[in-house]
């Protein structure tokens, strides 16, 4: 990524739940979750949340393109807690996303192994033979004008799944600078949204949803 590529937006930081132990915000599509090499990739919601809440603690990430929820850990313990929910597959993702074509049939599940394409970095690509595992289910929510609303539920949490994997059922998601090529690439941002997150509060260990309502 060249320093000319990003431009993060400037919108205020959202905040969507926070207690001593844990802070849910808004992550704006743009913006990077972590700091890329070099000083022009320093500005990202970590460096930003950490503005407002100076102990808070990495957990996941998603894409720069990708808007939505993310979960912070404010403390050692929770930070050890979430990270190992996330790992476990225990924390439960909801997505929103606008595709190119009519997807068919009205729900379904992909099982496609990913790695990365290395001479094509970051991009990601099915292999079968090295690829990790990457499980993905999806929901039509609606379909007109040539596209279709869905709604996904990673079950894995591999770099890009759900852009590959949508892009293997024929359909990629509208907007993205690395799958999708022609009108399907012209779109104002990439349109994927993380809609809600439910996760286990690490201190009492009572399910807690977090949810962010879709731009577009």
């Amino acid at each position: 990524m060249l320093s000319s590529d990003y431009d993060p937006p400037q919108d205020p930081l959202i905040v969507l739940y926070e207690d001593a132990h844990l802070v849910a915000v808004n992550k704006p599509e743009g913006l990077l979750s972590v700091p890329g090499r070099g000083d022009h990739l320093s500005d990202c919601l970590l460096t930003r949340v950490q503005a407002a809440f100076p102990d808070a603690l990495l957990v996941h990430r998603l894409d720069r393109d990708t808007s939505g929820v993310m979960v912070f850990a404010l403390t050692p313990h929770a930070q050890r807690s979430l990270s190992a929910e996330f790992e476990a597959r225990k924390a439960k993702k909801t997505y929103v996303a606008r595709l190119q074509g009519l997807l068919e049939p009205r729900e379904g599940v992909v099982d496609l192994p990913l790695i990365v394409d290395w001479p094509n970095r970051p991009r990601q690509m099915v292999c079968y033979e090295t690829g990790k595992p990457a499980v993905t289910d999806w929901r039509v929510l609606k379909q007109d004008a040539g596209e279709t609303r869905v709604r996904l539920f990673p079950r894995t949490g591999r770099s890009h799944q759900l852009r590959v994997h949508m892009l293997a059922l024929g359909h990629p998601i509208l907007g993205d600078p690395l799958y999708a090529d022609g009108p399907a690439a012209n779109h104002p941002r990439l349109m994927l949204h993380s809609e809600e997150l439910r996760i286990k509060h690490p201190e009492s260990g009572i399910s807690q949803k977090f949810r962010s309502k879709t731009p577009f």
